[in-house]
């Protein structure tokens, strides 16, 4: 792979509180950002400027998740509410209040009209996307269900809970499959590898584990960073993926051996957060996003040279 740098492009302030959630719209200028505070918040990229106010909430957010192909923005509350608003047409389409605990996780598919809603309550929801009533609901733990993946077929899905435990189902059905146990504390972060081939779990004791996926037996263990790990995200295109971290740090690592490149910190250098980084996405190929505890979102820029 070829070198390259990375840098701060915006910092984005505004937000009387820490931030836990971030989601792109269905434009690449377009960014929402949540947190503990009174609304769900719309960026414009290309200008790094405050849009507006999107959605007004009640309690902190803890999970935004764009429905696939559509301008739908689903928003997850402390409170277990769960609110669905066309952000194009700034209307509210549906308020799921099923859940009385906080709900962490919301994950739809793009090959079925399904979502899934998980919660502290330790159970998971699943919902039609089409006119959004309750399909199933059932118990993964007696704990916090903290995230949820699905791989890029669609056909695996992967639940991670406070009881370090990581749960395996079949989407189809939502049966389940395995459980596996390989963190000493709760479950913080879960993504599929592009290829499939992969699971990569991280956890509140800051390790890393990287799963292969055809009998999900553990294939590597680091420890990657100092506290939790609250974000795992691949590149878009390149064979690298980011992890973000309560320690204030981001770190950039090789897809094929797992070997660190960058870590981004102020440590290292870097104008970077203060607090804890709570959550992080991919924009394109050149950009991504950080939101933290410091009350901001940074913008980063990735160039090659």
């Amino acid at each position: 792979m070829n070198r390259f740098e990375v840098r701060k492009k915006y910092t984005l302030s505004g937000h009387q509180n820490p931030i836990f959630a971030v989601e792109s719209g269905s434009a690449r200028s377009t960014l929402f950002t949540a947190g503990n505070d009174k609304g769900v918040v719309e960026w414009d990229l290309e200008s790094g400027k405050f849009t507006k106010i999107l959605l007004p909430v009640k309690s902190s957010v803890y999970s935004l998740h764009r429905i696939p192909s559509s301008n739908l923005l689903t928003v997850g509350e402390r409170s277990g509410l769960v609110t669905i608003v066309d952000f194009e047409k700034q209307h509210i389409v549906a308020r799921l209040q099923h859940h009385e605990k906080p709900v962490f996780g919301i994950q739809a598919f793009s090959t079925k009209t399904e979502m899934i809603v998980s919660s502290e309550d330790g159970t998971l929801s699943v919902w039609d996307t089409t006119n959004f009533k309750l399909l199933y609901h059932f118990s993964v733990s007696k704990e916090t269900v903290r995230c949820i993946a699905l791989n890029r077929k669609e056909d695996i899905l992967a639940v991670g809970s406070k009881d370090s435990m990581i749960r395996i189902f079949q989407a189809a059905d939502y049966s389940r499959l395995q459980e596996l146990d390989a963190h000493s504390a709760a479950i913080t972060s879960l993504t599929f590898s592009p290829d499939d081939e992969h699971l990569l779990t991280g956890g509140r004791d800051a390790q890393l584990n990287i799963f292969e996926t055809g009998h999900f037996q553990l294939k590597k263990n680091v420890t990657a960073h100092m506290f939790s790990i609250y974000g795992i995200v691949y590149h878009p295109s390149l064979p690298l993926f980011l992890t973000a971290s309560r320690d204030k740090s981001i770190k950039i690592w090789r897809a094929n051996d797992y070997s660190l490149i960058k870590n981004i910190s102020l440590e290292k250098g870097y104008e970077s957060h203060r607090l804890s980084i709570n959550n992080i996405s991919w924009i394109d190929d050149q950009t991504f996003v950080s939101v933290s505890d410091d009350k901001t979102a940074i913008v980063w820029e990735i160039n090659l040279i």
